[in-house]
C-alpha cells in the first residue's frame, strides 16, 4: 500500500491519467500539467506498475474504461478501479470514458469511482471537477475508533476492538471490500498502548509476488538485481508498533512459513543475510476471502491461519447496519458540505426508504462517494427517488455480496444418466474437450459477473487469483494446440 502523501517534490498534486489513446493522454497531460504533476499510462498493467514504483499515491486517477486488450469493453477499466484502490485506497478515481453506457457508469461508481464523465469532455469542466473532487477529504480516521453508528453489529464491533486492542496477539479482520477493514485496524492501534508507536500498512495483493519477501523483511546490498543498498522491511520499520497486512489471503504460499516464523518467535532475516533479526510488532491481518475454505483447499496454511486468527473480528457489511446507513450518510453530508462550503442536500421520505432498501455492493466506500456526488449536484435541494437511483448500481446487487446463490445440483444417478446419454449420442466423444469447454464457460461466466475484476471472479469460482490466471493461461494454450 502506498504512503498517503499526495504531493510531488515540486508541491504539485500528483495525478495519474490512464488512456490507451495517446492523443487524449497527451492532450490531458498538457492541459492539466499546469496545475498537477501528471503521469500517464496506456494500459492497466502499466498503471499498476507505476503505482508499485511510486513511493506516494496519486491524489486522483483519471481513467478510461476501454483499455487493452479489450478496448471496446469496460472489463479492464473496472478491474483497474479495484487495482488502484488496492494499492492506494485514498486515491480518488474519476472515470473519463467513451464506454458511457449508464450501467457502466453506475457500476464504476459502485466499485469506488467518485465520478463518471462521458467523452468528449470539456477541459475546463474536467479541471473544475477534479478540483472539486480533491477538495473533499475523508475524516473517518479522525474519529477515535472510526465507527459511526449505534446498530447492534457496530456496537459488537466497537466492543471487540476495545477488548482486543491491548493484547499482543494477532487479530484477523474479515469483511467485504469497502466495508472498512483498515479503519478497524487503525482503531486497534489507536485504542492500544502502542498508539504512540509506528503504524504501517501493507496490501499483500498490491505488490508483485517476487517483491513481497523483500518488502516485508528487507534485504542486504546485492541480494538481488537492483538491490543497490541495504534496506529495512516493514517488520523492522514497524518496530514495536502495529503492522497491518491487508488481503493476507493473497500472500504466496512459499512465503507463508516465513511469516509464521515471525508470528511464533519474532525472528526473521533480510534477504541475503544470515543474521536473525527480531520484531515486536503487533500483527493485524485482513481478508475478504473465506480463509477456512482456503485452508481446506490447500491455498492457505492451516498453521498460519490459526496463528493469525487468535482473535477474529468480522466487519459487518453496510447492508446489515439498518439506520446506521442514514447516520453515515448524514455524517458524510456534514463533512463534505462543510469542506465545500455548500448548503446540505435533503432526502425525501421515499428516497430515504430507497436508500435503506439498497444493498450497497461497494459498502461504505460507495456510500461516501454517493454523498460527495449528492453534495455537488443537489446543494441546498431535495433529493427524490429518481435522483437517488441515478447514483446507485442497480444492475446486479447480488454480486456485491461476494457469494452467488448455490446451484441445485443433480444427484449422482441423474448425473450418470446424463453422461451415458452424452457418450452414446456422440461417436467422437472427448472427455478432455468436454471438461475444457465447461471450464471455459464457468471462467467466462465468472468474469462477466465480476465485470472483469479478477479477484472477484476468483472468489466466485472458489479459487485464488493466481490459480485463476494459471487456469486461463492453460486453457488458452490448449485451445491453440487442439485441432478445431
Amino acid at each position: 500500500m502506498l504512503a498517503p502523501s499526495l504531493t510531488a517534490p515540486n508541491s504539485k498534486t500528483e495525478l495519474l491519467i490512464v488512456d490507451d489513446d495517446p492523443l487524449i493522454a497527451d492532450a490531458l497531460g498538457y492541459f492539466l500539467g499546469r496545475d498537477y504533476a501528471v503521469t500517464t499510462a496506456s494500459t492497466r498493467a502499466e498503471a499498476v506498475g507505476l503505482l508499485r514504483d511510486k513511493k506516494s499515491a496519486p491524489a486522483l486517477a483519471l481513467i478510461d474504461l476501454g483499455l487493452p486488450p479489450t478496448p471496446h469493453r469496460p472489463d479492464e477499466g473496472f478491474a483497474l478501479i479495484a487495482d488502484i484502490l488496492a494499492h492506494a485506497p485514498g486515491t480518488r478515481i474519476v472515470v473519463l470514458s467513451g464506454q458511457s453506457d449508464e450501467l457502466n457508469a453506475r457500476h464504476a461508481r459502485a466499485l469506488g469511482a467518485t465520478e463518471f464523465v462521458a467523452k468528449p469532455a470539456d477541459p475546463e469542466y474536467l479541471r473544475s471537477l477534479i478540483r472539486r473532487v480533491l477538495s473533499f477529504r475523508d475524516t473517518s480516521t479522525e474519529i477515535e475508533d472510526g465507527l459511526i453508528g449505534q446498530s447492534a453489529p457496530l456496537q459488537k464491533l466497537r466492543a471487540q476492538l476495545r477488548q482486543f486492542a491491548d493484547s499482543p496477539f494477532p487479530v484477523l479482520i474479515e469483511g467485504e471490500s469497502g466495508s472498512g477493514k483498515e479503519l478497524a485496524a487503525v482503531a486497534l492501534h489507536r485504542l492500544s498502548e502502542r498508539a504512540g508507536k509506528p503504524y504501517l500498512a501493507l496490501n499483500c495483493a498490491a505488490i508483485s509476488p517476487n517483491l513481497v519477501e523483500a518488502t516485508l523483511f528487507g534485504h542486504s546490498k546485492g541480494a538481488f538485481t537492483g538491490a543497490n543498498g541495504p534496506r529495512a522491511g516493514y517488520f523492522e520499520d514497524a518496530s514495536n508498533g502495529t503492522l497491518f497486512l491487508d488481503e493476507i489471503g493473497e500472500l504466496p504460499l512459499d512465503l507463508q512459513p516465513k511469516l509464521l516464523r515471525v508470528l511464533e518467535n519474532g525472528e526473521f532475516q533480510r534477504i541475503g543475510e544470515t543474521l536473525a533479526r527480531r520484531s515486536s510488532a503487533r500483527i493485524v491481518a485482513a481478508t475478504n476471502r473465506d480463509l477456512k475454505k482456503e485452508v481446506r483447499e490447500g491455498r492457505f496454511r492451516a498453521d498460519l491461519y490459526h496463528r493469525l486468527s487468535v482473535f477474529t473480528v468480522a466487519i459487518p457489511p453496510l447492508r446489515d447496519l439498518g439506520d446506521d446507513r442514514i447516520r453515515l450518510l448524514e455524517h458524510f453530508r456534514a463533512v463534505y458540505t462543510a469542506q465545500a462550503d455548500l448548503p446540505p442536500f435533503r432526502l425525501t421520505a421515499d428516497a430515504t426508504e430507497r436508500l435503506l432498501a439498497y444493498r450497497f455492493p461497494g459498502n461504505v466506500r460507495e456510500l461516501r462517494n454517493i454523498a460527495i456526488r449528492l453534495t455537488t449536484k443537489f446543494a441546498g435541494k431535495e433529493v427524490g427517488v429518481d435522483d437517488l437511483e441515478a447514483e446507485l448500481d442497480l444492475g446486479d446487487e447480488s454480486l456485491a455480496v461476494g457469494v452467488l446463490p448455490a446451484p441445485t445440483l443433480a444427484g449422482r444417478a441423474e448425473l450418470v444418466a446424463i453422461a451415458l446419454n452424452d457418450i452414446r449420442s456422440r461417436h467422437d466423444f472427448d472427455l478432455d474437450a468436454t471438461l475444457r469447454r465447461w471450464e471455459e464457460a464457468y471462467v467466462e461466466a465468472a468474469q462477466q459477473l465480476a465485470h472483469g475484476n479478477m479477484s472477484q471472479a476468483a472468489r466466485l469460482l472458489g479459487v485464488n487469483r493466481t490459480t485463476l490466471y494459471n487456469r486461463i493461461d492453460t486453457l488458452a494454450r490448449e485451445k491453440r494446440t487442439t485441432p478445431q
